[in-house]
């Protein structure tokens, strides 16, 4: 009894040693973004402020000068990935990126996919329309018609608070903000800060605040499992408030300083 009892704890110890052991050969992001000298990004094309293309077609927002300050930190060359509101964690969980730092906001749906950072930037989420349609309240959108960006928060949201509303699903952000300006569709629903910054592109258009959806602070994401790299994502979005980096990323971008986020 006792030498298979023997046996027994030695085949034991070998295979706890065995999955120990691959649990330290398994890759770590962190450091294979430090030994392969790039860090790739997931950002918006389509969604200013946060990402956009500028008149020389180039990447420019609040997203992609954040990736450059985590490219900086890192020591390592940045590499931006473009991305639509619904392949953000595809891209992810496919590693066509590392880190997602485009306006994504926490739904415990996605949580269940994707791992968190602390918050960076404060959003809140809204319904718009012409100052003529009366609505205060997802149950009374009645039969106008909502274009919105699958896959977002608002989608979800608005979802959720009007079942049977008509919502116009579109394949990106311009195409929500396109069908609501060419008149596909009375209402937009989308994040204020993006709002903000259509109604200065488009001042003939109205953008009249219809009512909240959520408030929606913006965090950055990564794959499940990947701890030392969320642990040097959140020491960096600490040190860039204490720095005054993401304040002075606030008023360039998002038109105000910086309020106080909640903890994740």
């Amino acid at each position: 009894m006792r030498a298979v009892f023997r046996r027994f704890m030695v085949l034991l110890t070998a295979l706890l040693t065995m999955v120990l052991w691959a649990d330290q050969a398994r890759a770590d992001r962190l450091s294979d973004i430090l030994s392969r000298g790039v860090v790739r990004v997931i950002v918006f094309a389509d969604v200013p402020p946060f990402g956009s293309m500028n008149a020389n077609r180039q990447l420019e927002g609040f997203d992609i000068d954040l990736a450059k300050l985590v490219a900086e930190a890192l020591g390592v060359r940045l590499e931006l990935v473009q991305a639509t509101a619904a392949n953000r964690i595809p891209y992810l969980l496919t590693d066509r990126g590392d880190i997602n730092i485009a306006a994504m906001s926490v739904t415990a749906e996605r949580a269940r996919q994707v791992m968190y950072s602390a918050p960076y930037a404060d959003t809140s989420l809204a319904v718009f329309g012409p100052k003529s349609l009366a609505v205060t309240s997802a149950a009374e959108i009645g039969r106008s018609r909502v274009s919105v960006a699958r896959g977002t928060t608002e989608d979800l949201v608005l979802t959720a608070q009007a079942p049977g509303a008509d919502i116009m699903r579109t394949d990106d952000n311009a195409a929500a903000v396109l069908a609501y300006l060419s008149g596909q569709s009375r209402l937009l629903a989308a994040n204020s800060v993006v709002v903000a910054e259509l109604a200065r592109r488009h001042p003939s258009a109205e953008f009249d605040f219809k009512f909240a959806l959520r408030r929606a602070p913006a965090h950055m994401t990564i794959k499940m499992g990947e701890h030392n790299l969320l642990r040097w994502i959140d020491t960096f979005i600490f040190q860039q408030t204490l720095n005054g980096e993401l304040d002075r990323l606030h008023v360039k971008w998002l038109g105000g300083p910086m309020r106080p986020l909640p903890p994740l």
